[in-house]
C-alpha cells in the first residue's frame, strides 16, 4: 500500500518557483491560451512548440477568431508539427464553444470532457489552471515522477496503471493548490526527473525516492506496450504545366487528413521503380517535355509509421493543358497556381522537397 506523504507535495511546491520556466501560458488564467498550448504541446516538446503556440494567438487571438477561420487555415499554421488531427480537433472543438457555450469555455472538468479533442488530460489542466479546481494533471512526466518516487511497477501503458496514477495523483494534490502542484509535478518531471540519466545526486526528492534507494531509476516507469512501426513506400508525380502544379487534398482514413500534397502511388518496396506505374500510365498520351524520378528518398517518421518518397517530375506542353484539366478533375485533383502551394498546409516531407527544388533552381 501506496502512503502519501506530505514532504513529497511540500518539496515539490518549494522546488517549483525556483526552477520553473517562465512560459507565457503560465502567466494566464484565461482558459483559451491554455487549451491552446496544451493542445500544441501534446507530443511536442516546449522548444518545437512555442513558435506554433505564438503564430496560432497571434492569428488567432481568441477562441471566436479560431472558429471562424477556415480549416485550410488553420492546417497551414499547423504545418510541421504532426499529429495533424489535433489541428481538426482544435478547430471542431472552436466551432462547437461558438456554437453551443456563446464562446465562453466551460468552467469545470466534467464539462470540457464533452468537448471535440479534449480527453481528461486536457479537461484538468484547462479546469485547474484556469478554474483552480482540484483535479489533478497526468501526463508521461507525472506517471514518471510519481513511478520513481512511490516505487510503482504497474505498466503505464494500461487502464489500470492509468486509473492507479490518477487515483495516487488525486489523492495528493492539494485542495487550496491545485494549478501550482499540477505545474510544479510536470516541471519537475520535464527538468529534474528526466527519462534518461536524471540528476538523482542533486534531487531534493532523493531521500524518501524508491527508486533511487532502491537502484531502480531506469527501471521505472513501466511501460510493456510496444507500437508495431510500419514501413510505407509513396511515389509522387510533381506535375507541371506552365506555372500551374496538380495537387490534391488528402481525405479521411489515412495520414495527413486535410492537407494537400500530389497524386501519388504507394508501392510495396523501395525497389518497386522498373516499368510504368499507376499516374505514369495514366498520363502518358499527354505532351510532355520532360520525366524525371528523383534518386533521392525522403524519409519521414511518424509514431507508428516509416514513410519513404520520391518524386517523379513530370512537365506538361501547354499544348496538352486541356487534357490535364479534364484528368485532374477526373481525379478529384486541383490545378493551380505554383505560387498559391504556399498558403496551404502540406506534410513536411512535401516541404522539404518543395525546398529542394526551390534550391535547385537557385
Amino acid at each position: 500500500m501506496i502512503l502519501i506523504s506530505d514532504p513529497f507535495v511540500h518539496t515539490l511546491l518549494e522546488w517549483y518557483p525556483h526552477n520553473k520556466r517562465d512560459l507565457p501560458w503560465r502567466n494566464t488564467n484565461n482558459p483559451y491560451i491554455i487549451w491552446l498550448s496544451e493542445i500544441i504541446l501534446q507530443q511536442t516538446r516546449v522548444a518545437q512548440g512555442l513558435p506554433y503556440f505564438e503564430k496560432f494567438l497571434e492569428n488567432f487571438p481568441n477562441v471566436e477568431d479560431l472558429a471562424n477561420s477556415s480549416e485550410e487555415m488553420v492546417m497551414r499554421l499547423w504545418q510541421g508539427l504532426g499529429y495533424y488531427s489535433r489541428a481538426r480537433n482544435l478547430h471542431r472543438c472552436a466551432q462547437d464553444i461558438r456554437d453551443f457555450h456563446s464562446g465562453i469555455f466551460p468552467d469545470s472538468y466534467q464539462s470540457l470532457l464533452q468537448l471535440k479533442g479534449i480527453g481528461s488530460y486536457t479537461a484538468a489542466a484547462i479546469a485547474s489552471f484556469a478554474f483552480n479546481e482540484p483535479v489533478a494533471v497526468v501526463d508521461g512526466n507525472v506517471f514518471r515522477v510519481l513511478a520513481r518516487y512511490f516505487g510503482i511497477a504497474t505498466d503505464i501503458a494500461s487502464n489500470t496503471g492509468k486509473k492507479e496514477f490518477e487515483a495516487l495523483a488525486n489523492a495528493i494534490i492539494p485542495k487550496d493548490k491545485p494549478a501550482e502542484f499540477n505545474q510544479a509535478i510536470m516541471e519537475f518531471g520535464a527538468l529534474q526527473c528526466v527519462p534518461k540519466n536524471p540528476h538523482c545526486d542533486q534531487c531534493p526528492m532523493k531521500a524518501g525516492c524508491f527508486a533511487f534507494n532502491n537502484d531502480l531509476v531506469g527501471s521505472l516507469p513501466v511501460k510493456i506496450k510496444k507500437l508495431k512501426i510500419k514501413e510505407r513506400y509513396f511515389r509522387y508525380a510533381f506535375i507541371l504545366c506552365e506555372n500551374e502544379i496538380v495537387v490534391r487534398r488528402r481525405g479521411e482514413g489515412d495520414i495527413w487528413q486535410g492537407l494537400y500534397d500530389f497524386p501519388m502511388d504507394e508501392l510495396s518496396s523501395q525497389n518497386e521503380s522498373e516499368g510504368q506505374i499507376g499516374f505514369l500510365e495514366e498520363i502518358q498520351g499527354f505532351m510532355t517535355t520532360y520525366v524525371n524520378e528523383s534518386e533521392k528518398w525522403y524519409k519521414h517518421i511518424l509514431t507508428h509509421q516509416r514513410i519513404f518518397a520520391n518524386f517523379v517530375t513530370v512537365i506538361v506542353q501547354k499544348e496538352s493543358k486541356t487534357i490535364l484539366k479534364e484528368w485532374t478533375d477526373q481525379k478529384g485533383y486541383q490545378l493551380l497556381d505554383f505560387e498559391d502551394l504556399e498558403d496551404l498546409g502540406k506534410p513536411r516531407l512535401i516541404v522539404k522537397f518543395l525546398d529542394d527544388q526551390k534550391l535547385s533552381l537557385n
